[in-house]
């Protein structure tokens, strides 16, 4: 899976612990996560769906389509992540297209991921 590491030395890492909510199911997102280290898992109507790990992304749809959240993240492990807001989202997407293509890379693999766990 693509991993995207621009975020290793952002200004404005965050430190989460096990258990720890980075945002609920329903919740309005203003903001998506980079995981710089550990792990977190993704839940959606109270059961774990997917592990995000290093290098990875989460909350992104909430940024690209203004919805609410359509799943809960919980640290699973002591991890670093790094926030980046709609106005940062929209600056990488339009400068580095590369940063664009990684983010539809890691959506397209967490829903075939998703449609996949339906068969």
């Amino acid at each position: 899976m693509t991993a995207i590491n621009i975020f290793r030395n952002a200004p404005d890492l965050r430190t989460v612990a096990p258990g720890e909510v980075l945002f609920s199911e329903g919740d309005t997102g203003d903001v998506m996560y980079a995981v710089v280290e550990g792990t977190l898992h993704l839940s959606a109507n109270g059961r774990v769906v997917d592990e995000i790990g290093e290098g990875q992304i989460v909350g992104e749809m909430a940024l690209i389509d203004q919805s609410p959240r359509s799943a809960t993240v919980i640290a699973a492990t002591d991890a670093v992540v790094a926030p980046v807001d709609r106005k940062r989202f929209v600056y990488l997407v339009q400068e580095h297209p590369t940063f664009a293509l990684q983010v539809m890379e890691l959506m397209a693999a967490r829903l075939r991921k998703a449609n996949a766990a339906l068969d």
